[in-house]
């Protein structure tokens, strides 16, 4: 029998009332990427509004990014104590009215305030959701479960790219932006009315330890773990380089450095959005058979990027080849579905009361390499006069040392695994039909 097969005591049944209730909170996030995402499209429109420079255009992606990674372990904590339903309410009401803040925004600090009220709201909604997941469905179908969620995530990028885009230039910055928000009105609605944290008579254990010491302890419990800290160092090494190309230096460096058009960059930066979700599903069904492909996939898709990156950045001549560019991007389009693999190893390393702390410290790891390293680009290209060579060859060392970390953490990791598995299935023939 494959660890996969094996049905867990107290494992949900799934069915179609948990993919109705988990498609609630998939619907959440799924408004919570269009929010976050709009600002891409709306940049020059952005720096037209509030009168401000690259520079200052940059921090509101900085800021975002920041927020978000600050909320994780704390997320993680609020979602096992208060549980699913109360932090996607938070969630909702918050980034929702970070996006008609930046809507009536009269100038840049308040916008600014409000992208920051956005970040907050965004940050509790996917550990939300792959805690609701991992409530309603077996334990087997987690790793699909998390990659259709990450893929409907990426779906929201689309709607800012075809939708929010083509409403700016129509209707105008005040309408597109307060009009969107009505989405965040109608998903606040449907939490409230049909979400539930778990099937009923799934209720999961109360917290073993409470007080003043507990947050310490949880966070400490969960990165004791190797599979929680695996989890983290695979999600900082995978996710980062897409991230930094699509939130803010792709299109400066497809336009800059490889001489494309504006349009013609643009369409390259949506082929990575549709990659990604095209190897999500291949990823969360491969991942879902073969449980030990986890490693191999994470560990493939950090040298194909770190190669085909390497071979682009200094390809011979002013330009590399346009074939080579939509290469690199397909590849790119791999990096969210392997960093959802991070939580695959977190997940069965961590009991059901710990899922979300586990979960928040493994989603920390992509968004502070993504922080670190569009601070570097930035810096390393005022430093050396806008070369694009050397500034983006910073990818390579956060690249070397992640991978360090997931070579050394791999092995303890699956000993642990194989322990766990052993016991489950003792126990698994112990419980009564």
């Amino acid at each position: 029998m494959s660890s996969s097969a094996v049905r867990l005591p107290g494992d949900p049944p799934g069915g179609r009332r948990a993919v109705a209730v988990w498609s609630v909170g998939v619907a959440v996030y799924f408004v919570a990427v269009i929010f976050r995402t709009s600002l891409g499209v709306a940049g020059l429109d952005a720096a037209d509004r509030f009168g401000v420079n690259a520079s200052a255009l940059s921090t509101f992606s900085i800021l975002q990014l920041l927020v978000y990674a600050g909320m994780q372990i704390p997320v993680g904590l609020m979602v096992d104590r208060l549980g699913t339903k109360k932090v996607l309410l938070l969630g909702a009401a918050l980034f929702t009215l970070g996006q008609l803040g930046f809507a009536l925004s009269p100038s840049y600090a308040t916008a600014l305030a409000s992208r920051a009220l956005l970040g907050c709201g965004d940050a509790l909604t996917f550990i939300s959701v792959l805690r609701l997941g991992s409530r309603w469905f077996p334990a087997r179908r987690g790793p699909m479960i998390a990659q259709v969620a990450a893929l409907i995530g990426m779906a929201g990028n689309l709607i800012s790219t075809l939708v929010i885009a083509r409403a700016l230039h129509g209707i105008g910055w005040t309408v597109t932006f307060a009009g969107s928000s009505a989405a965040g009105l109608v998903v606040l609605l449907l939490t409230l009315l049909f979400l539930r944290d778990h099937p009923e008579g799934y209720e999961p254990p109360p917290p073993a330890q409470t007080g003043p010491g507990f947050v310490r302890r949880q966070i400490a419990q969960s990165w004791r773990e190797p599979g929680t800290r695996l989890g983290m160092w695979v999600h900082f090494t995978t996710q980062f380089p897409a991230m930094v190309f699509l939130l803010l230096w792709g299109l400066p460096y497809l336009v800059e450095a490889q001489g494309l058009s504006r349009e013609t960059a643009g369409g390259l930066l949506t082929l990575v959005v549709l990659s990604n979700m095209a190897v999500g599903l291949a990823y969360g069904q491969i991942i879902a058979r073969h449980h030990a492909a986890r490693a191999p996939l994470a560990v493939g898709t950090v040298l194909a990027t770190a190669t085909l990156w390497a071979v682009t950045l200094y390809w011979p001549g002013d330009h590399a080849p346009a074939a080579l560019l939509v290469v690199l991007c397909l590849v790119l389009g791999a990096c969210g579905p392997a960093s959802m693999i991070g939580f695959d190893f977190a997940r069965p390393a961590n009991p059901a009361e710990r899922q979300g702390t586990a979960s928040g410290i493994v989603n920390m790891g992509g968004f502070i390499a993504s922080m670190t390293t569009l601070l570097a680009i930035g810096v390393l290209l005022d430093a050396t006069g806008d070369d694009y060579r050397v500034a983006l060859s910073s990818v390579f060392v956060l690249q070397a040392l992640g991978l360090t970390q997931i070579l050394r953490l791999r092995a303890r990791t699956a000993r642990r695994e194989r322990e766990r598995l052993v016991a489950s299935r003792v126990e698994a023939v112990h419980v009564p039909a």
